[in-house]
């Protein structure tokens, strides 16, 4: 497909869900896709489905793990979209239910491999003063609901996390809190269980997140969205 720009986007979480779903989208529109996941299996899967894009075993919340692969994706060149979408939910719990060891786990993965991509990439993308930093929220980052409470407090943090680094950016680049919006994929199963069937999958989800993407601009710098 001819494209008016190739772009190089950068995509954590991506074997799964809507990392996947985005990886797929945006693949099949010519760019140039780098993507990340925790399990060997689903990356060689995955690598299979996007023979053009590459994709690396990272665990997000080791920063040397992140370093690594950020060497290697910077190498050829920057990112035009970093894509922070790593995350994960705990089980329906109320708060004090939930081990010490499953809550560490959502701030690890949700919140510090957040922190530990963006001390990777975005230096280089900040003394070029370019690129678009999406870190993937969700309505429980702007609401709440009992038996999720870590979950919703590691949401709410990427909101502030995001609106903070967003005001230290140079003019022409953006941090976006960007809520995607309710989507069949496994963490909506683990939460709603069979009523998780009555919403779109994640590819139907990808043919409206992708343009939305792809037209975000450092206008957008701060600003709360939501996928339409």
């Amino acid at each position: 497909m001819s494209l008016k720009k190739r772009l190089r986007i950068v995509i954590t979480g991506a074997t799964r869900g809507l990392g996947q779903a985005l990886a797929l989208g945006l693949s099949e529109l010519g760019h140039e896709i780098y993507g990340c996941g925790s399990s060997e299996v689903n990356v060689e899967a995955l690598q299979k489905k996007v023979p053009r894009g590459k994709f690396d075993v990272v665990d997000v919340t080791n920063e040397k793990s992140v370093a690594k692969w950020a060497s290697i994706v910077l190498g050829h060149g920057l990112p035009d979209f970093l894509i922070n979408n790593a995350a994960v939910i705990n089980k329906p719990a109320r708060l004090w239910e939930i081990s010490e060891k499953e809550f560490g786990h959502l701030m690890d993965v949700n919140i510090k491999g957040i922190g530990n991509t963006i001390r990777c990439f975005v230096p280089s993308m900040v003394r070029e003063k370019k690129g678009i930093i999406i870190n993937l929220s969700s309505a429980w980052g702007r609401s709440v609901s009992g038996g999720f409470a870590p979950y919703c407090a590691t949401k709410y943090a990427v909101e502030g996390l995001t609106k903070a680094l967003a005001l230290e950016l140079p003019k022409g680049m953006a941090a976006i809190p960007l809520n995607p919006g309710i989507i069949n994929t496994d963490m909506l199963q683990t939460a709603f269980g069979d009523g998780a069937s009555g919403y779109h999958s994640a590819s139907t989800w990808a043919n409206s997140a992708v343009p939305f993407i792809l037209g975000l601009t450092s206008a957008n710098n701060g600003v709360s969205l939501t996928v339409p």
